[in-house]
């Protein structure tokens, strides 16, 4: 078993709550990294857990799992825990485990999960859209498309996604969020493969030749795993393929890592926007 064989890897260091006094992890803690594991393996199908189970009228619940030891993971090692789902059945999915350190195999398993009605803790068939997403995911396909389109094609998943984000979490005005320029901006939303929207964000033309991105949103859950990327460099292209030459934003400082991770650089200094602190940044086309 080598890392290769993981589409899905997740990292993490060993803390000292999860060790002996030898600065050995316990043993019962590798079946705690693989549940961590398990939660961005659903992220990487572009699946927000809790709103995808709900969707498909179940939850995913451990039956077995099977752990064999190779080597000690130690105090402050960065592992790799890998998961993979090598078949579906009618109402379970097999998956196989591992940690490394590095290219070092640590630990390796079998972990059978059932698709199952919570209330009853009865097993149900795993729905055909899940076991799509996990076949898909596995030969290696995308998870998630999108949608270029009018205001009013994308208005009702678009601004679910900025209200969720930009209210909700954020506490922006209702009245502040929606504004008169999303009725002539070109507007974008992320589908993952069971319908669901999971990020947006519009494109406007601030002046010849240059393009405004605006009211990026992600779903809470799945940030940090390359779906907003995916979604800015949709609206980057669109931009280029108008004949603009540059594509400016106004981005929440917090967020400016990522935008500087996607080529954009910051231009004159921050400035506050909806009550909450922006900086200016452009990227050329």
């Amino acid at each position: 078993m080598q890392r290769a064989d993981f589409r899905c890897l997740h990292r993490l260091r060993v803390r000292w709550a999860e060790v002996d006094l030898q600065k050995i992890v316990f043993n019962a803690h590798y079946l705690a990294y693989f549940d961590i594991a398990l939660m961005d393996y659903w992220r990487a199908l572009a699946l927000p857990y809790e709103d995808g189970m709900s969707l498909l009228g179940g939850e995913v619940l451990m039956k077995k799992s099977t752990l064999e030891y190779h080597h000690s993971a130690r105090l402050d090692d960065v592992l790799d825990i890998g998961l993979r789902c090598d078949g579906v059945g009618t109402s379970s999915m097999r998956f196989s485990a591992a940690i490394f350190c590095g290219q070092r195999l640590l630990v390796s398993g079998e972990l059978v999960y059932v698709f199952a009605e919570l209330a009853r803790q009865r097993a149900r068939p795993v729905p055909p859209p899940l076991r799509a997403m996990l076949e898909h995911f596995e030969a290696g396909g995308a998870l998630a498309e999108v949608r270029i389109g009018s205001w009013k094609a994308l208005q009702r998943d678009a601004m679910a996604l900025r209200m969720a984000v930009f209210v909700q979490e954020q506490g922006i005005a209702p009245e502040l969020e929606l504004d008169e320029w999303d009725a002539t901006a070109l507007h974008a939303v992320l589908y993952n493969r069971l319908g669901l929207p999971i990020a947006t964000g519009r494109l406007l033309q601030s002046a010849p030749g240059v393009s405004r991105i605006g009211r990026m949103a992600v779903q809470r859950v799945l940030r940090g795993t390359g779906w907003g990327q995916q979604l800015l460099e949709t609206l980057v292209q669109a931009a280029r393929e108008r004949g603009d030459t540059e594509v400016q934003l106004h981005a929440q400082c917090s967020a400016q890592g990522f935008y500087a991770a996607a080529g954009f650089a910051v231009r004159g200094a921050p400035f506050e926007e909806a009550g909450i602190a922006h900086i200016l940044m452009a990227r050329a086309l």
